[in-house]
């Protein structure tokens, strides 16, 4: 199976690779603008590298990059020089590549000459295209034939489609002469005199020639704007933070996608650039942090998600009656990928995860009154959970793949050695992970709290048994007394699988942790084994997987610290969960105000710089989500729509000083939330509603 797990992770780019996304087509390049087949380069669309090689050359060399911007993220500006010059300390001829994605890539290419006097100059697009997939692309697995390019008319050429149903490629440089792989322009410029060409690159089907945008009317800009005054506008005191705000809401509106068939619901993708799909875990995760930035992605998900739910048994694809997916694929050969099938259901988390985003987002008021279709789809949920999801009827849902091409391990360390003992040893499935168990805790009782808004007390009150039952085994089968954390998860002996890891925060988060047991949890997670300074590692450094450079055993994850976080500022630990709230917006600065999807997990004292994870997504959908629920984690702010309350008790005024976000989507209207030094106040709430300033009693059913 080939997924999302550190068995394919990608080869590097290159230092200072450059990546673009607009929904499903993204583009990945070298620091000067160049792709090369042999590295993760290409045009993408669909899951599918339209463009293999994209080569500038001026005189015959290529360009020398000088610096790159990303002003919005289908958009990137390089500025480089022509190659050197023997017996000159500098060139003069400056180049730059304005490129946009949208479907394809539209390129401006600009040259500058500085000269005083005219220069002849040979400009060359080299070009290739071999129609791989992304998997293919990713692990270094494709197989370099690029298709025949054919000459279509003057300055266009095409790729023929490599198969019934995949995009074809047509490129269209105007007055531009094409021989065998490149399109050549025989350039005079005056003295500091300039030229401009515009390159399209651009997906054909039989059906339909993509429209690829460059204005700022295009379908990207007008999304983007629409995106960008649309969600919240933040204004910190603390300028930095500020920045990583400001840069998390841009990275999320480039990571939605929109389904053709439903182009007014956006959906997240799981990350760029080589996740552009929906991936169910991934996606609800995302959607449940960024509540705060935009409720309707939370609505997008959750309907997309529901009209692909499991309805049968089938083994190559692991779908089963009621079972939410863990990934849809597009691309020319997903059989490389899912094993023949676009849609792949191999997960045990993303099932509960679906109810406990839906009862989460009716809290804020943005579930519609005609939601009996999510409904459904959540009670098809609970009843995979108790009939599949426990494979053998011991209360706790368990996961072992049921082919020999499906993910080994299903819950979000998914690599193969993911999920290890203490000695380091691979637990055996079945295994039922900790963590899971607290998904399906939240998922029961926030099915319970939507029955009993709408008057079906019996079910709630049926829900809240199951809950209260799962929690009493829970605390009885997985706690560890001799060690005072929990278990990672339990193996298919049913011993507990005993080493020490970042997920029984997530337990916290869920409340199925029971109160006497908690404050040794939160010690254990600032634990000097488990929190670097940064953040809190997957693994603790006295377990025998551990290594700090590896993808699940060992590094900082932000969603997962971000979880962490919420989970200790529930049972009240309010100085632990801001520890790790600093902790990730300080690590943020210093990734120039975007959070990776990971990074290694050294200890602060002796690194002061936050180590980069070599093939760490970037912007990715849960990581550009954790700033948002970090915020609220600190602020403490939960809202309750069904009850007409909402809490507001700020913890971090003295370190990050005044915070203001007006523009708030909630219960369909626009708030304003104030939090300063002498107090805090919401705006504009609807009639009816009462704020406390307080944080929220302890519930069963809060989740933050």
């Amino acid at each position: 199976m080939v997924g999302w797990n550190a068995e394919t992770l990608a080869g590097s780019p290159g230092a200072g690779a450059i990546t673009i996304v607009e929904g499903s087509a993204f583009c990945v390049s070298a620091a000067n603008g160049d792709i090369a087949p042999e590295l993760p380069h290409g045009v993408f669309f669909h899951d599918t590298r339209l463009v293999s090689r994209w080569i500038l050359l001026i005189d015959g060399n290529p360009v020398e990059a000088l610096a790159s911007y990303t002003p919005r993220p289908y958009q990137t500006v390089i500025v480089g020089r022509a190659g050197h010059v023997p017996g000159r300390a500098d060139t003069l001829l400056i180049v730059e590549r304005d490129r946009r994605v949208d479907h394809g890539v539209r390129e401006e290419i600009t040259l500058r000459s500085y000269a005083r006097e005219p220069m002849s100059i040979r400009v060359e697009l080299v070009l290739e295209t071999d129609f791989a997939d992304i998997f293919e692309v990713k692990e270094g697995r494709a197989t370099r034939r690029p298709r025949r390019l054919r000459q279509a008319a003057a300055g266009i050429v095409r790729a023929d489609a490599p198969g019934d149903g995949h995009a074809g490629l047509t490129v269209t440089a105007r007055g531009a002469a094409f021989t065998g792989d490149r399109f050549s322009f025989d350039v005079v410029l005056d003295a500091r005199g300039k030229w401009s060409q515009e390159i399209i690159l651009a997906p054909t089907t039989p059906e339909a020639d993509y429209p690829i945008g460059g204005s700022a009317t295009s379908a990207p800009a007008r999304r983007f704007q629409a995106w960008q005054s649309g969600t919240p506008e933040p204004s910190l005191e603390d300028d930095a933070i500020e920045r990583v705000i400001l840069q998390s809401r841009r990275d999320l509106g480039s990571l939605r996608i929109f389904d053709p068939r439903h182009p007014e619901r956006a959906v997240v993708a799981a990350g760029a650039p080589w996740f552009m799909a929906l991936f169910g875990r991934d996606s609800l995760l995302t959607a449940f942090m960024a509540l705060p930035l935009d409720p309707t992605l939370a609505l997008g998900t959750l309907r997309t998600l529901a009209e692909l739910q499991g309805t049968r048994v089938d083994t190559t694809s692991e779908e089963q009656p009621g079972r939410i997916l863990h990934e849809v694929r597009l691309g020319a050969t997903t059989n490389l990928a899912l094993g023949g099938s676009s849609v792949y259901y191999g997960t045990a988390d993303a099932t509960p995860l679906f109810v406990v985003v839906l009862g989460e987002l009716a809290r804020w008021g943005g579930l519609p009154d005609d939601a009996d279709d999510l409904l459904e789809a959540a009670d098809r949920a609970l009843e995979w959970i108790e009939h599949y999801g426990d494979r053998d009827g011991d209360g706790f849902v368990e996961y072992a793949r049921l082919n020999q091409h499906g993910l080994i391990n299903q819950g979000w360390k998914d690599s193969w050695d993911g999920v290890t003992f203490a000695d380091g040893s691979l637990a055996r499935p079945p295994i039922a992970l900790a963590e899971v168990q607290g998904y399906v805790y939240a998922a029961y009782l926030a099915r319970a709290d939507l029955a009993w808004s709408r008057g079906d007390r019996a079910t709630a009150v049926s829900l809240r048994s199951r809950a209260a039952e799962l929690k009493r085994e829970f605390n009885e089968r997985f706690w560890l007394p001799d060690r005072g954390y929990f278990a990672l998860a339990l193996d298919a002996d049913k011993r507990p699988v005993d080493s020490c890891t970042s997920n029984m925060g997530h337990c916290l988060w869920t409340g199925i942790v029971d109160d006497d047991k908690a404050p040794a949890v939160a010690d254990r997670l600032l634990s000097d084994e488990l929190f670097t300074g940064w953040g809190v590692r997957t693994l603790a450094t006295d377990m025998g997987a551990y290594n700090p450079a590896s993808y699940h055993n060992g590094s900082v994850w932000p969603h997962d610290n971000a979880i962490v976080a919420a989970g200790l500022m529930r049972y009240g630990f309010v100085e632990q969960a801001n520890r790790i709230v600093f902790g990730m917006f300080d690590a943020a600065t210093r990734f120039d105000g975007r959070l990776p999807e990971l990074f290694c997990g050294f200890e602060r004292s002796r690194y002061p710089e936050p180590v980069s994870y070599p093939a760490s997504c970037s912007p990715q959908a849960w990581a550009a989500a954790t700033p948002f629920s970090l915020l609220r984690t600190t602020l403490r702010f939960d809202p309750s729509v069904p009850t007409g309350d909402v809490w507001l008790a700020p913890t971090s005024s003295e370190v990050f000083g005044d915070i203001h976000l007006r523009n708030m989507q909630f219960a369909g209207t626009r708030i304003s939330i104030d939090a300063v030094r002498v107090g805090a106040t919401v705006s504009d709430l609807p009639a009816g509603f009462t704020v406390h300033h307080t944080p929220r009693p302890a519930m069963a059913t809060q989740l933050t």
